[in-house]
């Protein structure tokens, strides 16, 4: 029988063809084992039928992306969870279904699936601190804040929301924008989404959890050291020193220059030292 994480795997092997909302659904695994991934994929199947029954065959994407941002928060009352930011269940896609309510890219993931089940060009954006969407047009694009109602954001609006990171990293708005208007990849869009739930988890110390879901990023992400690394980490305080030791070593291996290297050291040999108390 095929394991969650080796489903995962499966489904994120290749960068062509990788199938987004069906791998950021298959994350809620961890948390909802009994989930009936399949049984979820129809109903939002289900809700992109019946609004593409209401559109017709030759109408324009602006009139689609109306129609899309009238049934998304007029009709399903999707919206941003502002009450309650960091609960992770704003991060599994079962819940933000089921509870209508998520953060800006859970929300997004579900978003960008019915959008692109109706004919729009959607396209995820990995914008600092507040992830967006981007319908690409003929002429340009519309930046779209999926936690702000479907606000179309216009270009003084990007900007401003910009300038805080702009300024903490000494760069003009204007020269640092494009950059990060680009259409972010499937594999980018799930690194951070698990990047979130590893910052929560980490947060509250539940080291369980977290483990999970470094198990998947480093699936996710074969050639990052830094997932390896704390999942070395992970395995350390959860004391199964060896494959704590596997987990340091790769990275140490892989990161010749970290300057973090005499740590991880002294780490490896305090843990091969619990590791032989263990024989």
């Amino acid at each position: 029988m095929t394991s969650p994480l080796q489903y995962w795997e499966s489904l994120v092997s290749e960068d062509e063809g990788l199938p987004l909302f069906e791998a950021a659904v298959a994350i809620a695994q961890d948390a909802y084992p009994l989930l009936d991934l399949a049984d979820l994929m129809a109903r939002i199947d289900a809700m992109a039928l019946k609004l593409n029954e209401r559109i017709a065959p030759d109408a324009p994407a602006l009139h689609r992306l109306r129609m899309l941002n009238h049934y998304f928060f007029d009709e399903l009352h999707f919206h941003g969870n502002v009450n309650d930011y960091y609960d992770t269940d704003n991060s599994y896609l079962n819940r933000v279904i089921e509870r209508r309510c998520g953060i800006p890219i859970s929300l997004a993931a579900v978003y960008l699936e019915l959008g692109q089940q109706i004919g729009l060009a959607l396209e995820g954006v990995s914008f600092p601190g507040h992830f967006l969407v981007k319908l690409k047009m003929h002429d340009g694009s519309v930046f779209i804040d999926v936690f702000d109602g479907g606000k179309s954001l216009t270009r003084v609006e990007l900007e401003e929301r910009l300038e805080p990171y702009a300024s903490a990293h000494g760069i003009a708005v204007d020269e640092l924008l494009p950059r990060f208007l680009g259409a972010a990849s499937a594999r980018d869009i799930l690194a951070r989404m698990l990047r979130n739930l590893k910052g929560i988890y980490t947060r509250e110390g539940n080291q369980a959890a977290l483990l999970a879901v470094l198990h998947r990023l480093v699936v996710l992400l074969p050639d990052d050291p830094i997932e390896r690394r704390d999942r070395g980490l992970c395995y350390a305080a959860l004391e199964c020193p060896r494959a704590a030791m596997d987990d340091l070593q790769a990275y140490l291996e892989s990161s010749p220059e970290a300057p973090d290297r005499a740590a991880v050291a002294e780490r490896i040999a305090a843990l091969r030292t619990a590791a032989d108390r263990l024989n």
